[in-house]
């Protein structure tokens, strides 16, 4: 059942849209490096369900995930957009472009999580189960920014002020741990590949592991001249370690788009 999502717009109204998709445990605004620097965009950025201020009722699966997103596209009278997905966002934007191709005008995946291993999955949502609060706001500032090694201090700062909550006199992030704990389930799911309907551009961290060579391969032989593939030297942060190469890289490839 979908449930309207709390969405952050930004760029211009009369813009080519992007329905942008973010990762576990993140929310709309987090795209904020790529909506600065590519003002002209139409930028439409949900809290996918269970994140940020948008419902954090189940079902969590990746099908009522793209459920929702075209409710969004819907909801902003958009019948066509490229879509951007980071991360578990990428496994949304997938499943969207394969269950509606004639939505997605282009695709593109930012080091995409699918098909990742299950008992890597099993221990990453082993780990999100236990209660993670903060005393300060300074004491889980320092968290995220000892695990974003490579961001700058400018976008850990905006973390903070847009993610951050309290509650029950305590600091946690905004989102849902029983949500997060189904995603890590959802991304050991097989692997699909993107439709040889939508050019598709993929960039992967080149120091992260979540997107291997072989499904790379089947990306390439399923698609052909409709796959770009373009590795980024970062770690799995991609557009916020290097806003301003992925958002160049994002731009030409999306230039089409602009007509």
């Amino acid at each position: 059942m979908s449930a309207p999502l709390h969405v952050h717009l930004a760029g211009d109204p009369a813009g080519p849209p992007v329905l942008a998709m973010h990762g576990i445990t993140g929310h709309g605004l987090r795209f904020r490096p790529l909506t600065e620097l590519l003002p002209r965009l139409r930028w439409i950025a949900p809290d996918l369900r269970g994140h940020g201020r948008s419902p954090w009722v189940p079902p969590w699966r990746l099908e009522q995930h793209v459920e929702d997103v075209v409710a969004v596209l819907d909801a902003q009278g958009v019948e066509r957009a490229a879509v951007l997905g980071h991360s578990f966002g990428g496994a949304v934007a997938l499943y969207l472009a394969r269950a509606v191709p004639e939505r997605v005008s282009a695709l593109v995946l930012v080091d995409p999580a699918l098909g990742l291993d299950p008992l890597e999955m099993l221990e990453a949502a082993e780990e999100t189960r236990a209660d993670e609060r903060f005393r300060s706001p300074e004491l889980a500032r320092a968290d995220k920014a000892a695990s974003w090694e490579g961001v700058d201090d400018h976008w850990v700062d905006a973390e903070v002020e847009a993610h951050l909550e309290q509650h029950e006199g305590a600091w946690r992030w905004r989102y849902s741990r029983a949500a997060v704990v189904h995603a890590w389930g959802e991304v050991a799911r097989a692997a699909i590949l993107p439709t040889a309907q939508v050019r598709t551009l993929i960039l992967p961290a080149t120091k992260a592991d979540f997107v291997s060579d072989d499904w790379l391969a089947a990306c390439a032989a399923a698609l052909g001249e409709n796959l770009t593939v373009h590795p980024v030297d970062t770690g799995h942060m991609v557009y916020l370690e290097r806003p301003e190469e992925t958002a160049a890289l994002v731009q030409a490839f999306l230039k089409p788009e602009e007509g």
